[in-house]
């Protein structure tokens, strides 16, 4: 769990290289109401940009469960 500096804790959704699913799946929460926020996503300046080091999706803590139905329903395959 991560805590940002306003205070809203958030939970890991999924980690994945693919830059297109992370977008897709930040929409489709954000369709939702559920609050994202994509973190490790400048790591590509200190790898070259090749895509070795996954970017993580965080979610809103309080609505983790919501998330991963919507993951379930759109048949997306989470990498945690």
């Amino acid at each position: 769990m991560t805590t940002f500096a306003h205070g809203r804790e958030m939970a890991e959704l999924v980690r994945s290289n693919d830059a297109v699913l992370l977008s897709f799946l930040a929409a489709l929460c954000e369709d939702h109401g559920i609050v994202t926020a994509l973190v490790d996503s400048n790591i590509s300046v200190m790898e070259g940009s090749i895509g070795a080091f996954p970017r993580r999706l965080l979610v809103d803590a309080a609505h983790i469960d919501a998330a991963r139905e919507l993951l379930a329903d759109a048949e997306a395959d989470p990498v945690v």
